[in-house]
């Protein structure tokens, strides 16, 4: 069977096609989409994507809502034994609980529903600041903190730094400024990433959030704002998607080393 070198070095000599490339990447045993585990019959529920890191710069990690405890019990030590750091996000506190007493060197956060499991020492590169605006804004923060991590990136989370007490943030400003990019997860008005790139030069993420009175319509005020942004060149991710927030700044740090 041809290793992926192999497959590429026949694409760019012309002897095979690209339809022909991509199906014999799909049969090699360390790239393919393998699967993990059936519903009892016959359908495949969960697949395993091997070369996700080598693709993209990150493993593939596990949304976890909609997942059952017994599903994820199958699919996490699969992960984990490619050798890659396990990330699953959103899981519920009673899957959580039972993944904490079954894999007890995994961490996992009720308030961001993010189970970590590390394998190991993983030197860290770069370096991204997360800002949450206020401390009910901290799940989404989190979020974006465990995937940071399952991405072996060097992270700072600082809460309840909001555009309510405007000193507060200029105090961190420092921080900022050494950072490789910023995260500012706000809901409210969602002011906090428009006041940051208007102070430094290094990339702002913003995170718009569900958390504020009726006229935040779940988050749809702020992400609007944001989008709206009078400071050039801010990036907005999805409403409480601090995980795609995370991603973002991975692809981000990975491009510099």
């Amino acid at each position: 069977m041809a290793s992926i070198q192999e497959i590429l070095t026949q694409l760019q000599a012309g002897s095979i096609d690209l339809a022909q490339a991509f199906a014999m990447a799909a049969e090699n045993p360390n790239s393919a989409e393998l699967p993990v585990m059936q519903d009892g019959g016959n359908l495949i529920v969960a697949r395993l994507d091997r070369n996700r890191k080598e693709r993209c710069g990150f493993p593939e990690f596990i949304y976890g809502a909609g997942k059952t405890v017994e599903e994820l019990l199958q699919i996490i030590p699969e992960l984990h034994a490619t050798r890659v750091n396990v990330l699953a996000t959103r899981v519920k506190p009673e899957s959580g609980k039972v993944l904490q007493e079954r894999f007890p060197e995994a961490v996992y956060d009720e308030r961001s529903g993010c189970f970590l499991w590390m394998t190991g020492e993983t030197p860290q590169k770069g370096k991204a600041v997360i800002l949450a605006a206020g401390t009910s804004d901290l799940a989404a923060a989190k979020e974006a903190m465990y995937t940071l991590e399952a991405c072996n990136i060097a992270v700072e989370l600082i809460a309840d730094v909001g555009v309510a007490a405007l000193h507060r943030l200029l105090k961190v400003l420092p921080a900022m400024e050494k950072a490789d990019v910023v995260i500012a997860a706000a809901g409210m008005e969602g002011a906090l990433p428009s006041v940051i790139a208007g102070l430094i030069k290094t990339p702002v993420i913003a995170l718009p959030t569900s958390i504020g009175y009726g006229a935040n319509l779940a988050g749809l005020t702020p992400m609007l704002a944001m989008l709206n942004s009078c400071a050039s060149g801010v990036t907005v991710v999805n409403i409480d998607n601090g995980f795609g927030a995370a991603c973002a700044a991975a692809r981000i740090i990975n491009s510099k080393y």
